[in-house]
Formats: structure tokens, sequence, C-alpha cells
């Protein structure tokens, strides 16, 4: 919010009323916060939140179980909405919320002249946000890596053109729409491949091992193990490199690459990759298989990892918009993966396992969650 903009005041009355999944308030000390977006992205859940409308949160963010980040605190204030009256009372809000009132306001948030702080101030933001991003973060240099590791919600654009723009983003359902067909076919054509019986796998010239048809779905599974590592090692070397703060090429690239993906990690259309990108990944594994081993051994072992793909960017979908339930694999994956966002963005690199992070000592400590 502007300096400038005098703050809404906002009776305890007013903000007990926003109890619910539809339009939930809460307090940090007098300050006022419509998190009512933020629902469906924290990673303890919905209900975490859902059980705290209406109330001071101050207590929950400093810990236990954790001490949220600064950029945890930077993103909340993107809801700030005004101030709590003085003098209303606790005990007023307290008594309401006991009654069950899940009444919502009668004025509309139009009506009642409340609106939302820019997530983002355009007069001291070190990027111009009215114009496309692609072509202005080169020129951030040294404070580049600082700025785009600072994280907000808010839509990116990246260019000018509607058409490049538009290529840029990719709806979840493409994914398993465009990859599972071919994961299917390929399947059942490696399964018939191994089972002509002639896929040797040669370990000395005068010595081979036959692939039996049975042993396919072993070979798949350790396709998936596979894509695990290709997985950590692309997030860890290519996403997370750091560009020379002089180099306005390799800067712009790696926005282009993850780091928009940093900036608004709940931008819903690019938390997938799009198909011709992804197929430039999928294409040279394929190739390196083909080269390596025969036929049949090397292209059941590429279809295993073309669904450890599939599953990589489902599960990266879903930690980001999913609500898993508390105790669950995915529910630990979630707060591990927020946590990289926006607290340790140099650990925590896998995605659908944490398994490839310990050997290469990027886990992030269980403390910390």
């Amino acid at each position: 919010m502007s300096p400038s903009v005098s703050p809404r005041f906002f009776s305890a009355k007013e903000v007990a009323k926003h109890c619910s999944k539809e339009s939930c308030w809460v307090l940090k000390g007098t300050r006022v916060y419509d998190v009512t977006e933020f629902i469906r992205m924290h990673p303890g859940g919905e209900a975490l939140i859902l059980r705290r409308c209406g109330k001071d949160i101050s207590r929950e963010l400093e810990g236990p179980p954790h001490r949220h980040s600064e950029n945890a605190r930077r993103w909340m204030e993107q809801y700030y909405i005004g101030e709590l009256d003085r003098n209303s009372t606790e005990h007023y809000t307290e008594t309401l919320r006991q009654r069950g009132s899940r009444q919502e306001p009668n004025e509309t948030e139009e009506d009642s002249g409340i609106s939302k702080c820019s997530k983002v101030n355009d007069e001291t933001d070190l990027v111009d946000w009215r114009k496309p991003l692609a072509w202005q973060v080169g020129h951030l240099g040294e404070k580049y890596d600082a700025w785009v590791h600072q994280p907000v919600d808010r839509p990116i654009r990246l260019f000018e053109s509607d058409f490049f723009e538009a290529n840029t983003k990719t709806a979840w359902y493409m994914v398993p729409a465009v990859w599972m067909p071919l994961v299917i076919y390929l399947s059942w054509y490696c399964y018939s491949l191994l089972a002509q019986g002639s896929t040797r796998l040669f370990i000395a010239s005068d010595y081979s091992i036959l692939i039996h048809k049975y042993s396919f779905p072993f070979i798949f599974l350790v396709g998936v193990f596979m894509w695990s590592f290709v997985e950590y090692c692309i997030h860890r070397f290519l996403f997370h490199m750091r560009p020379p703060a002089h180099n306005y090429y390799l800067i712009t690239l790696h926005f282009l690459l993850h780091g928009q993906h940093h900036k608004s990690p709940f931008d819903g259309s690019r938390l997938v990759f799009p198909p011709g990108i992804a197929s430039i990944v999928i294409g040279a594994f394929y190739l390196i298989l083909k080269q390596l081993l025969p036929e049949g051994l090397g292209l059941s072992l590429f279809v295993g990892g073309l669904c450890g793909y599939v599953i990589y960017d489902m599960i990266h979908y879903y930690l980001h918009y999913g609500s898993p339930r508390k105790g669950s694999y995915l529910y630990g994956l979630k707060a591990y993966h927020v946590k990289h966002h926006f607290e340790h963005q140099r650990a925590g690199f896998g995605i659908t396992t944490t398994f490839w992070d310990y050997p290469f000592n990027t886990v992030i400590p269980k403390q910390t969650f």
C-alpha cells in the first residue's frame, strides 16, 4: 500500500464475520489480512488457517513448530487490507466466533471501499510490472538473485507478443494428455519386443544376459527411478544455476527457465512444462539410452523415465495447488517444497522424492519445518 493512503479500520465484529473458506481474515497484532486466496496454497493445509480465522496469528508466525521465514512474512503483506480498530474488543470477537457465526458482511468489498494493497509496489520495484519482464530482468545484474527469490502473488507477463506469451503457459492436464498415450503405447511395444526373446545385454564379448519379457515391470520402475535423478540434476544444476551478474543473457535465460517460477510460485499456468520444451529433454534422454543399450532394454528404461516425468509434473502442480492430508507422503513433500521456495532456495531440490538430497547434502533440515 502506498504510504500516502490511509489504512482502512475494521472493528472486531467485522473481522469475526470473515470466518469461512469463502472469506477468511486473520490478525497480526492490529494488522488485518484477507488470506482467502492463500488458503489453498498453505503448506500446512487449509484447516490450519481456517481454525485461526479472526484470530491473531503472531504466535504461530514465530513458532513452534517453526518460525516463518522473512519471505513468508513478506508474502503475507500482500494480503494486508487495514488495521483493527483499537476501540473494538477481543471479547466481542471471541463471543461471535463461539456462536458459530458465518455471516458475511452486508456490504461487498467494492461497496465498503476495501481494496487489497498492490501485491507489488509498482513505483519502487526494480522492474516495471506494467511491461513484459523477459527483457528487463537481465538489467538487474547483481540485484537479480535477491529479487527473484522474493516471491509475489501476481501473474507474470514475459513477452509482448500474445503468441509467444501463450506458448509459455500450459494447463496441467496437457501433460498427461500428451505423454500418457505414448507411455501406454511404448509399454505395450517394449513388452512385445522383449517377448520375442532376442533382446540380450552383453556383459562381455562372449557373455550376455537374456532380457525376459517378465522383467519389463522391473525395468520400467528402474526408469522411473532414473528420472528422479535426472529431475534432481536439472533442478539443481540448470534451474538453480547462478548466472553471472554481468551476463544479461544468462540472467534472462535463467528467468525464463525457472526464475519466473520462483518469483511467482503460484502462477497455475506455469507450473508444468510446455510439451514442446519438455520434448527436448525427453528426446535427449531417449537418444542417450538408445546409444548405450539394446533397443528393448533402452526403450523400456525410457518409457519408465517418461512416466516418471509425467508423475513429476503432476506432483509439482499438486504441491502448489493441492491440500494433501496431514501425515501423508504428499503433505511432507508440500511442506518441503514450500520451504525450498520461501527459505531454502539453495537446498531441497527433490520434487517427487527427497532421496537424492541426502547423498548430495542438499536436504532441508527437519527442524526448519
